[in-house]
C-alpha cells in the first residue's frame, strides 16, 4: 500500500478516507463554509496538503451527488502535480453554481473526491502523415 504524507489545516476535520472497501477515490472535505452566488464560481479549500511520491499526480473530481446541490466543477477536473507539495499548498475545489439562488457548502461537507495516479512521461515523435485509416471525424463512433 502506498504511503502519502498529508497535512491537515484544520485538525477538527477528518483525514480523507475511502467510504467503502471498493471505492476508487477518497473523499475530501470543505475546510470552511463557503456560499457561492447564483451563476458564480468559488474556490473551496479542501483542508489538505499532500506530498505524493515522484511520478504520481492527484486527480480531483466531483462526487456524484455534487450536481444535486446545483454545483459542478467548471473545469471538469482538478490536477495536483507532484511538485505542488509545499507547507501552504492546500488543495482547493473550483465550483460553479449553475442555479439561480445562492448555494452554501458547509464546513466538513464532502464535496469532491481524489485519486492518486502514476504519471507516465511521454516523448513525442512527430510525423507529417499517418499511414492508418481515418475513422470519420470527431463524434463519428457508431455511425456508418
Amino acid at each position: 500500500m502506498m504511503k502519502i504524507t498529508i497535512k491537515r489545516f484544520d485538525k477538527n476535520l477528518p483525514l480523507p478516507e475511502y467510504k467503502t472497501s471498493g471505492a476508487a477515490a477518497f473523499d475530501l472535505y470543505a475546510r470552511q463554509e463557503t456560499t457561492i452566488g447564483p451563476k458564480k464560481t468559488a474556490l473551496v479549500p479542501l483542508n489538505i496538503a499532500l506530498q505524493i511520491p515522484a511520478d504520481h499526480w492527484v486527480l480531483i473530481v466531483a462526487r456524484s451527488s455534487l450536481h444535486q446541490k446545483g454545483l459542478m466543477m467548471p473545469n471538469g477536473i482538478g490536477v495536483g502535480d507532484f511538485d505542488y507539495r509545499g507547507d501552504s499548498d492546500e488543495y482547493h475545489a473550483v465550483l460553479f453554481n449553475f442555479t439561480n439562488k445562492a448555494v452554501t457548502i458547509k464546513k466538513g461537507e464532502r464535496i469532491v473526491q481524489a485519486i492518486i495516479l502514476q504519471r507516465e512521461p511521454v516523448q513525442f515523435v512527430e510525423k507529417t502523415k499517418f499511414n492508418t485509416k481515418n475513422r470519420g471525424g470527431f463524434g463519428s463512433t457508431g455511425r456508418h
